[in-house]
């Protein structure tokens, strides 16, 4: 099941659109292309759009947002400045409103699968779809890349993948009354436990968090909560690892567990959740021929380009000195990145700042009036 996207706010983010134009070769002729949707891939295109750069957008999901909405849409983010609480699915949508003016063209569904650069400077991109461009210049903002959960290896679990066995969780409401166990030891993992303990329309019927030793990589809060709630017989923990499974009429019916007794014991279940972590993987990335460290793009933090003049990478793609993955860091490499763009863009043109509070040329892009004040 796909994340409830608000169609309204999507339909209005892609009003502004106007036809490329396409070369004659059938590449479509643009200045910017942003690889990722996520929520700085999004304000990207808000920071180019404020100096009048229009973007194409590509995307290997069928949708905008990226890990926010495909892994917690309808988690709680705290730490988007101004935004007291605001969920995944909220902040995507947010965005999608905030960059309607500019125009952004979307390619939902396809991944970058070739970059070479032209003897113009210009680069030549295309598509698993076979869309092509030729562009002035590429902002990466694929997040952690094509990022796979990392899976359970148990003989006969994975034909039970999208029925009874999850990796992420995209409706509560699947799960609620049902008998969960959740595997893992990290935030995710903790959260969603205790999550579906709650008094509410999600609460299951019982949650068992199984994990392979009785500590963990998760908030301490939570593992604190996590243990009041066992303590209070709300929900169990077991320490182990799930070695088998038992299935009847080819349905999950348990899991086998391997405690650290060495005895394995069948724990009942209606569903089965699993929260590994993801593993990040760079895919055709890792081939166009930029600086990698540790499966991430290495920049320059005065304009976060990468060591190809007019490629750029924003959000947790990158790496420098001192780098933290928060979305809120993202955004203040957008900006920076924009400007780093500029003169790729407009090489004759010199590019002021200008606030969006005061400017009557911004407000005239994002189309809203200057305001008068006494």
């Amino acid at each position: 099941m796909e994340p409830h996207l608000n169609q309204q706010v999507i339909d209005t983010a892609l009003a502004h659109e106007k036809p490329p134009r396409i070369a004659l070769d059938g590449a479509i002729e643009i200045d910017a292309v942003i690889v990722g949707a996520g929520p700085v891939g999004l304000f990207q295109v808000f920071e180019l759009g404020l100096l009048e750069i229009k973007a194409h957008v590509i995307d290997s999901l069928a949708y905008p947002g990226g890990q926010c909405v495909e892994l917690y849409p309808d988690k709680p983010i705290y730490d988007i400045p101004a935004v007291p609480v605001c969920t995944g699915q909220e902040l995507t949508d947010s965005l999608l409103k905030q960059i309607a003016p500019f125009g952004a063209v979307f390619h939902f569904g396809q991944e970058v699968s070739v970059v070479e650069k032209l003897e113009d400077g210009r680069f030549f991109v295309q598509t698993s779809k076979g869309t092509r461009f030729l562009t002035k210049t590429i902002f990466i903002a694929a997040g952690v890349g094509a990022f796979q959960p990392r899976l359970l290896r148990v003989a006969g679990l994975e034909k039970h993948h999208g029925t009874q066995l999850h990796y992420r969780v995209k409706n509560p409401a699947d799960f609620a009354g049902k008998n969960l166990v959740i595997v893992g030891g990290g935030d995710s993992a903790l959260d969603w436990a205790l999550d579906f303990v709650k008094e509410g329309p999600t609460k299951a019927e019982s949650v068992i968090l199984l994990h392979r030793r009785d500590g963990f990589k998760a908030a301490p809060a939570s593992v604190a909560k996590m243990r009041e709630l066992c303590h209070a017989y709300e929900m169990q923990f077991i320490v182990g690892q799930v070695t088998g499974i038992d299935e009847k009429d080819g349905r999950l019916t348990g899991a086998k567990v391997t405690g650290s007794d060495g005895i394995t014991r069948v724990v009942p279940l209606d569903m089965l959740l699993v929260f590994f972590g993801l593993s990040p993987k760079l895919g055709p990335i890792a081939e166009w021929g930029l600086d990698i460290e540790r499966k991430q793009l290495k920049v320059d933090t005065e304009t976060f380009s990468t060591s190809v003049p007019g490629i750029f990478a924003v959000g947790d793609i990158n790496v420098y000195p001192g780098k933290k993955k928060l979305i809120l860091s993202g955004f203040h490499e957008c900006a920076l990145a924009a400007f780093g763009a500029a003169p790729f863009i407009f090489p004759n043109k010199k590019i002021h700042l200008q606030y969006t509070t005061t400017s009557p040329k911004l407000h005239k892009v994002l189309g809203v009036e200057t305001p008068v004040f006494d």
